[in-house]
């Protein structure tokens, strides 16, 4: 890009920028002032770019595609994106409305002009007062500047993990991801894994600002102030530095001299926020913020009242990353993990549903028949796949819904990797020492083992996992920063004592069926079997009156829930190794066995093939006495609620009304199948007489 191009591009404010809404009308009189931010506001989603699937593409919305987008900056209309994973590029959106490359494109650590250059994760980006542009570069443990002509050039680090204050290439940082530039041009950095912030002065020398050598939450000045993952920062209109303190599940702020406050979060209290993650912060100082764990921007007004404006169980987002402002006080958005950028407007009237998330076009991870066993391509029993009733440790049976596919296997067994992967997320491990513990390799999960530890709690792989231990000498988390790349076969940890490997594919409220993946030598010839056919009233009452040997139905009695008992297994799994179903629907035929005009097809109701995000999927897609042995439940039993609808990440109740019908005699018939198609034959038919 020349010189004459970029500059047009930053100063120019067009409705082809980023839309109408953006901008003043024409010709209208200059505001006295920007207008106070509104409060409680709810948002209407709109697409800006990408597709879902994940890719390497530029150009209109519909046409780019996104690796992991994650920071965002915006200077005269322009929208500058940082899409690290596999792309590693710095790209903008110009006056066109068409996603433009601004400089990288290949992962490493060069400056240069343009594509020339080189990154490593880009995380966090800013602009200054002159245009240019800094990169967090997270993978090269750097901080880059992109000149208004385009050319890179590193600003401080030298590539290397650590900690040290100095002049340019001669400090370090530990996987920096966030960045905020002052009027005078000191650039402020969230120095992530070392937990501190750093600040480097405008002739380049690095200090630190606050934080300490450890993980912490603590308040203070300087050095005794302890941070926990922090991954983004923002400026208020009074200076101080908001800082998105990730795994303390707060935000905290830093003034000028270094004094560290608590403005959300209780370090011992009720969770207020759940992993927040990026910011920002309007003239007025009413802070927005995108949370890693639930998948919302939520907004906090100057008195610390805290409304989701966009994000919910139904409608989350996959993982929000970066947020920034609008000339008009809108909000663009990124989600990494569904590889798209949105445009958060108020609402004022219904709209559309948004297209939120991945796309379940999206490729999946090629492991090539890869067990996460030894041996890789040999044979392992399933003990669980997605969709199963999962209940509490607290005797609850229907808990939540089972959201991936487990594979057998010894305590203390290596677990493996199954494809090549880059971590993308800063807070890629959790759960330490629990039976949840596990560890996100890019769309892939491994949970229910000892992350980065054998069996005796000997690191495995220090480099990339690392272990933390506190004053006391205990392991304290294992942490592998983000941009670590795995390939297949690397040791990941060690199965814990619940004796199998769970493997989840994609982020949480997207899970799609690992299954699909594709294993060395599993097969299923098995057809799942019917136990029983049950209609429930109202009352949740089974009806067992019968009239010549036909299940007696009233056409007053309103609504009935039809409820199936069935199970499954696979090939060569033990005879007492129940597993749950891909696909349940149902006809009604009938007394001469036609099927009744809408039922010429089963209605298939619910597919296991993604995950729905809500809460309460579980207690629609099983009946109450469902459940399996490990928790709650005193056998393994799949009630599935057929009258309701949970697929494609759908969820709604229903009821068959039997008012519907005409007096007479009818056949409800099943429709039972697993994921390689086999389906239930015997025991699929219930005969009604409707009265």
């Amino acid at each position: 890009m020349d010189r004459k191009h970029w500059v047009i591009a930053v100063i120019a404010v067009t409705g082809a920028a980023l839309g109408a809404s953006f901008l003043w009308a024409p010709h209208a009189p200059a505001p006295a002032g920007p207008p106070a931010t509104p409060l409680g506001w709810q948002a209407r989603i709109d697409l800006l770019g990408g597709d879902g699937i994940a890719g390497n593409g530029a150009g209109k919305a519909a046409q780019t595609r996104f690796s992991d987008p994650w920071g965002l900056a915006m200077g005269g209309g322009v929208l500058f994106v940082a899409d690290a994973g596999d792309n590693n590029r710095i790209l903008y959106r110009g006056l066109d409305g068409a996603f433009q490359l601004l400089a990288g494109g290949i992962e490493g650590f060069a400056d240069g002009q343009g594509s020339a250059a080189r990154f490593n994760t880009p995380s966090g980006i800013a602009l200054d007062a002159q245009g240019n542009l800094y990169v967090a570069d997270t993978g090269n443990h750097a901080i880059r500047k992109i000149s208004p002509q385009g050319a890179v050039s590193t600003l401080a680090g030298d590539g290397t993990p650590g900690f040290a204050d100095g002049a340019g290439a001669q400090a370090r940082f530990n996987g920096p991801m966030g960045v905020a530039v002052t009027s005078d041009g000191r650039v402020y950095v969230a120095d992530t894994w070392n937990d501190r912030i750093r600040v480097i002065a405008t002739d380049g020398t690095v200090t630190t600002l606050a934080g300490g050598g450890s993980p912490g939450w603590e308040d203070g000045q300087g050095a005794s102030a302890r941070f926990d993952t922090p991954t983004d920062l923002k400026f208020d209109s009074h200076g101080n530095l908001w800082v998105a303190d990730l795994q303390n599940n707060a935000l905290r702020t830093v003034s000028a001299d270094g004094m560290v406050s608590t403005r959300v979060g209780l370090p011992d209290g009720e969770r207020l926020l759940w992993g927040p993650m990026t910011l920002a912060i309007t003239h007025d100082d009413v802070v927005y913020v995108g949370e890693r764990l639930s998948g919302r921007v939520v907004q906090v007004s100057p008195h610390g009242h805290l409304v989701a404006v966009a994000g919910s169980d139904a409608l989350r987002f996959a993982r929000p990353a970066g947020l920034v402002l609008a000339p008009d006080g809108s909000l663009l958005l990124s989600d990494a993990d569904a590889y798209r950028l949105h445009h958060l407007l108020p609402q004022t009237a219904a709209s559309t549903p948004p297209q939120l998330g991945p796309s379940p076009d999206n490729p999946l991870p090629r492991n090539q028949g890869r067990w996460p066993l030894a041996p890789q391509l040999g044979w392992h029993e399933v003990t669980g796949t997605l969709g199963e009733v999962r209940g509490s440790f607290s005797g609850e049976s229907r808990h939540h819904l089972h959201s991936g596919f487990d594979v057998r296997g010894d305590v203390g067994q290596t677990v493996l990797a199954i494809a090549s992967a880059k971590v993308s997320s800063p807070a890629s491990t959790w759960t330490l020492g629990g039976q949840a513990e596990g560890l996100s390799l890019d769309k892939l999960d491994y949970i229910h083992m000892k992350v980065g530890r054998d069996a005796g709690n000997r690191a495995l792989d220090p480099a990339r996992m690392q272990l933390v231990y506190n004053e006391a000498g205990q392991l304290d988390r294992v942490r592998v920063r983000r941009g670590t790349r795995f390939q297949p076969g690397d040791a990941l940890g060690s199965i814990n004592n619940q004796a199998h490997v769970h493997l989840a594919v994609g982020p949480s409220g997207y899970e799609r069926n690992a299954v699909r993946l594709g294993f060395a030598n599993y097969a299923d010839h098995v057809a799942p079997k019917i136990d029983d056919i049950a209609l429930l009233d109202g009352n949740n009452q089974r009806l067992t009156e019968k009239v010549d040997g036909r299940l007696r139905v009233p056409r007053d009695m309103g609504g009935l829930q039809l409820v199936v008992e069935a199970w499954d297994q696979v090939d060569d799994n033990l005879p007492r190794r129940r597993l749950g179903l891909y696909s349940l629907g149902y006809q009604i035929l009938d007394a001469n066995g036609r099927a009744l005009p809408g039922y010429e097809q089963p209605q298939t109701n619910i597919i296991f093939n993604r995950m729905p995000p809500q809460r309460e999927a579980v207690k629609l897609a099983y009946a109450a006495d469902s459940g399996i042995t490990v928790h709650g439940s005193s056998s393994t039993r799949f009630r599935y609620v057929l009258t309701n609808t949970v697929r494609d990440g759908v969820l709604a109740g229903g009821v068959m009304d039997p008012a519907t019908l005409l007096p007479g005699d009818y056949t409800i018939r099943i429709s039972a199948r697993d994921f390689s198609g086999n389906e239930a034959g015997a025991g699929r038919e219930l005969q009604l007489q409707v009265l």
